[in-house]
């Protein structure tokens, strides 16, 4: 986040926000920069990613679904642009560590211990990394203590559409984003490789919620998309991985998606227009906490 904290000093706030006696250094400057930073640069992957997958991939006659709520797409923004500005003051908290050099962040190539082989092998362990202690933290949220509280809000949207994406209760949402955030702490990650990660899951997040299904037929089993979210929404208790089924499957907690099997929400449409619309829909009183 330095990399941006310094652009934004360079560019806009040394030269047009900031009176020129107020050091770019000062501690109470950099924690007002980095809360406006936040909350600008969420607010812009949200709306710019969602927007655009809800007009080109979001398969609109989803909206038809007896699970898609009235209004329902104005609700999931209105939350998420309550959520975010409380799931910042954490974040801004440990980006503020990151830029003070407490995180094992580095600028240039020659510093990571293994050179480009340590950058790209760093994609993959992050990605591994975030995977497995995001399963577990959502998991956790399913607790029947914890549920109600602070992850049901995000059931609330049983068909989902790529609005529903960051629309948490702000507890939730952050503690589903501390491993983007601790990784740097424990792991060397160049600057950069850090940023297009975080831009990455961020849009990576709002695509499991398009319901958009369509995957290669060789990663079906392999790829956490929006079929097995969708389900997860719909059924509570499986599929709770971010991006791959491993830990799904370790925990005993992987199912193949209704739509790969042809009883997916497109289907019970379909079978609605036919008068056969016998698929059962679980409700809050259905969930099987775990």
């Amino acid at each position: 986040m330095d990399l941006v904290l310094a652009y934004a000093d360079s560019y806009i706030l040394t030269p047009w926000v900031y009176p020129a006696t107020w050091p770019e250094d000062n501690l109470f400057r950099q924690i007002v920069s980095l809360s406006v930073i936040t909350n600008v640069g969420a607010m812009t992957l949200y709306f710019l990613f969602a927007t655009l997958s809800y007009y080109l991939l979001f398969d609109h006659s989803l909206k038809k679904h007896p699970q898609f709520l009235e209004n329902q797409v104005q609700r999931e923004i209105k939350h998420t642009v309550l959520s975010l500005p409380l799931i910042s003051i954490p974040t801004v908290a440990i980006f503020f560590a990151e830029v003070r050099g407490y995180s094992k962040l580095y600028d240039d190539v020659g510093d990571s211990p293994y050179g480009w082989f340590g950058v790209v092998f760093s994609m993959f362990s992050f990605l591994f990394f975030t995977d497995m202690c995001i399963y577990w933290i959502h998991r956790f949220l399913h607790h029947k203590l914890l549920y109600k509280r602070f992850h049901k809000p995000h059931h609330t949207w049983k068909i989902t559409t790529p609005f529903a994406s960051h629309a948490f209760h702000p507890l939730d949402g952050f503690l589903q984003s501390v491993p983007y955030h601790i990784y740097p702490f424990l792991f060397p990650l160049h600057k950069v490789t850090y940023l297009g990660l975080y831009v990455i899951v961020n849009i990576w997040s709002i695509s499991i919620h398009d319901g958009c299904y369509r995957v290669p037929g060789v990663l079906k089993q392999i790829i956490n998309g929006a079929a097995h979210h969708s389900d997860h929404h719909l059924y509570f208790d499986y599929n709770y991985g971010q991006y791959f089924t491993l830990w799904d499957r370790i925990g005993g907690s992987y199912k193949n998606p209704s739509s790969f099997e042809g009883q997916g929400p497109h289907e019970y449409l379909k079978k609605l227009g036919n008068g056969h619309g016998d698929q059962k829909v679980l409700g809050d009183d259905d969930v099987k906490n775990k």
